[in-house]
């Protein structure tokens, strides 16, 4: 049963080889986007800026009242907002998907490399009981010859205890 443990081990790292393999493509030039987007819009200065823009048009159109561009309550900001949203959204849910994607991968490499580990641990545990074995036998052979010189200077003694 050890010897099926360490094959069962490198199937499953084989396979987990071949699944990277088709997995770690560069990433394109949409891919690209979708992460820069998210990572500009998922900043402070992002929403500093949004802020400070946001602020600035509903005061210009407070001061002009009636006569400004989008007058209270503000329809073609709401728009323009709802426009940001509905682009922003799915690209960071792309920019997340292939996060997910990497981090599926970062976790079968380290599920290789716990299965490379667990493999070399049983190989040492094999050979540490080896080396045992290979002790016991020689303390025992060890021991077999001091009983056989005992028996050995026993009868000696024994023997000239009579003559």
């Amino acid at each position: 049963m050890a010897h099926a443990r360490p094959t069962h081990l490198r199937r499953t790292i084989a396979r987990a080889k071949q699944r990277r393999g088709r997995a770690s493509l560069p990433p394109s030039l949409a891919d690209r986007l979708a992460d820069q987007v998210a990572a500009l819009v998922g900043s402070w200065r992002f929403i500093l800026i949004q802020s400070t823009l946001l602020a600035g048009w509903i005061t210009a159109n407070a001061v002009f009242g009636a006569g400004g561009w989008d007058p209270y309550p503000f329809i073609l900001l709401n728009l323009v907002l709802s426009f940001q949203a509905a682009y922003t959204a799915p690209i960071i849910m792309m920019s997340q998907n292939r996060q997910s994607e990497l981090d599926r991968e970062r976790s079968v490499a380290d599920y290789q490399v716990n299965l490379r580990a667990e493999a070399d641990i049983t190989l040492l545990h094999e050979k540490i009981d080896l080396l045992r074995e290979k002790q016991l036998a020689e303390i025992t052979a060890m021991l077999r010859r001091a009983l056989e010189r005992i028996e050995v200077l026993e009868g000696r003694r024994l023997e000239g205890e009579r003559g």
